[in-house]
């Protein structure tokens, strides 16, 4: 994603000559160790996100949040130009043995 975000501003920049919006997206809840993707794009630790936060160019977004023994979070969000953070807490169910 971060690659993603990098190529996305470059692209705006390079179109309009200025930097691009970006809504910030912040994901927290537990386990911490969770691994984050969005947009199929691995961006690390459910902890890692929520201590930095990551810029979204406006749209939809497809934010899923997984560990193993767990049953994954999948969810849309979108990110509206202009509007606030995005804060979404998640809490993964294990999986009954």
């Amino acid at each position: 994603m971060r690659l993603a975000i990098l190529l996305f501003c470059l692209v705006e920049m390079a179109c309009n000559g200025a930097p691009p919006k970006t809504v910030s997206f912040r994901l927290a809840g537990t386990p911490p160790d969770a691994r984050v993707t969005i947009d199929d794009i691995p961006m690390g630790s459910l902890a890692l996100i929520a201590a930095h936060g990551v810029a979204l160019p406006p749209g939809q977004h497809r934010v899923t949040v997984e560990k193993a023994g767990f049953f994954p979070s999948d969810r849309l969000i979108e990110a509206k130009e202009g509007s606030g953070p995005i804060k979404v807490e998640v809490a993964l169910v294990p999986i009954p043995e």
